[in-house]
C-alpha cells in the first residue's frame, strides 16, 4: 500500500534538521500541505507554495492553537535547544526553559495527537532526540537529561502501541553533532542536512521506532564503550567536549 504524507506538522521547522525535513516533504508527489510551527519566523528564502508558517511559544500553557492541524498525516518535533556549559555554570532559569522547550511539547504533542498513533490510519511520528540522551555527557548534563526523559517516554509508548495492537510508533531519531544546523551557534546550510532529512521521513514511512544516523561508523562503538564502562567513557566525553570548547573559543 502507498505511503501518503499529504498534510505534515513540523515544529521546530524554521531551521536546521526542522527545515530540511519540511523543505524535503514538499519535493514528494502526495505532499499537499507542510505546516512549520516554531518560535521564529521562517525567513523568506524559504517561502514555498506548499509551506504555511506560523509562529507559536511551546512554553505557553494554552495549546489549543495546534487544533487547526487536526487532519494531519504527519507530526515531526525538532524544536529544542541546548549549549555546552558545565553544570556548574548554568543557572536555574535555563534548567527549566529547557526542560519547557525540549521535553515537554514533545509529551503535550504526542497527547494531542495520540488518538491518530492508535487509530487504523497511517500517521507517521518522529521526534527529535539526541544520542546525547543513551550516554552520560558532561558539558551536556541539562540537555542530555531532556533528551533522556524523551527517550524513555518514546520507549514507553512504543510497548503501549505495540501492545494495543495499533501500526504506527514514534520514530526516536537521535543524531550526535549535526553540522548545518544553527544549534550551538551554528548556521543553517541545507546541503548538510538534506541527506539526513530524507533519511529520516524514508524511517517515518516505515514506522520504525528508533534511528540513529553514523550508528555503524560511529555510535555503535560509543554505546559499546558506554555499556562496558560508563565512567570511563563520560571521562572520555569531557575531554572531547572540553577540546571542542578550546578550540570554538579560540
Amino acid at each position: 500500500m502507498t505511503k501518503v504524507m499529504k498534510k505534515n506538522l513540523v515544529v521546530g521547522g524554521a531551521n536546521g534538521i526542522g527545515l530540511s525535513i519540511a523543505i524535503e516533504m514538499t519535493k514528494r508527489d502526495d505532499c499537499e500541505k507542510v505546516y512549520i510551527v516554531d518560535k521564529v519566523r521562517l525567513a523568506d528564502e524559504y517561502r514555498h507554495e506548499k509551506i504555511e508558517s506560523y509562529e507559536f511559544d511551546l512554553t505557553l500553557s494554552d495549546y489549543s492553537f495546534f487544533d487547526r492541524f487536526a487532519d494531519i498525516d504527519t507530526l515531526m518535533v525538532t524544536a529544542g535547544f541546548g549549549r555546552l556549559a558545565l553544570f556548574h555554570d548554568v543557572d536555574e532559569q535555563y534548567i527549566i526553559s529547557s526542560f519547557l522547550v525540549n521535553t515537554l511539547p514533545v509529551l503535550r504533542l504526542v497527547k494531542r495527537f495520540y488518538e491518530k498513533l492508535e487509530g487504523a490510519d497511517d500517521f507517521y511520528c518522529g521526534v527529535m532526540v539526541s544520542i546525547a540522551g543513551f550516554v552520560s555527557s558532561p558539558f551536556f548534563s541539562v540537555y542530555g537529561a531532556t533528551k533522556a526523559a524523551l527517550k524513555i517516554f518514546i520507549e514507553s509508548v512504543n510497548v503501549e502501541l505495540e501492545k494495543s495492537g495499533a501500526s504506527n510508533r514514534i520514530l526516536n531519531v537521535s543524531p550526535g553533532s549535526v553540522a548545518g544546523t544553527c544549534f550551538n551557534g551554528g548556521k543553517n546550510d541545507l546541503s548538510q542536512t538534506q541527506q539526513l532529512a530524507s533519511d529520516i521521513i524514508n524511517h517515518m514511512l516505515r514506522k520504525d521506532d528508533l534511528y540513529i544516523p553514523e550508528y555503524q561508523e560511529i555510535f555503535k562503538t560509543v554505546l559499546e564503550r558506554y555499556h562496558h564502562n560508563f565512567r570511563t567513557e563520560g571521562l572520555r566525553s569531557y575531554d572531547y567536549k572540553l577540546q571542542r570548547l578550546t578550540n570554538y573559543n579560540k
